[in-house]
């Protein structure tokens, strides 16, 4: 089971200086949606969390499972 707001915290720590608006840019997402991930209130699409763990140069595992 995912802990939403454990995922959250790990987006937040992963996105260092970047802005919400930047990755949301990056991986195809509103900065809206990278708001609700880092706040625990959505978990992204496993689409999705494959563009972040690629973004970021994590496996899918590392950030959302581990």
């Amino acid at each position: 089971m995912m802990d939403s707001k454990k995922i959250g915290e790990r987006l937040r720590k992963l996105r260092g200086d970047q802005s919400q608006a930047e990755l949301g840019r990056a991986i195809g997402v509103t900065s809206q949606a990278i708001c609700y991930y880092e706040n625990g209130l959505r978990i992204p699409s496993d689409v999705i969390k494959c563009k972040i763990a690629e973004h970021f140069g994590r496996t899918v595992q590392e950030i959302f499972y581990d």
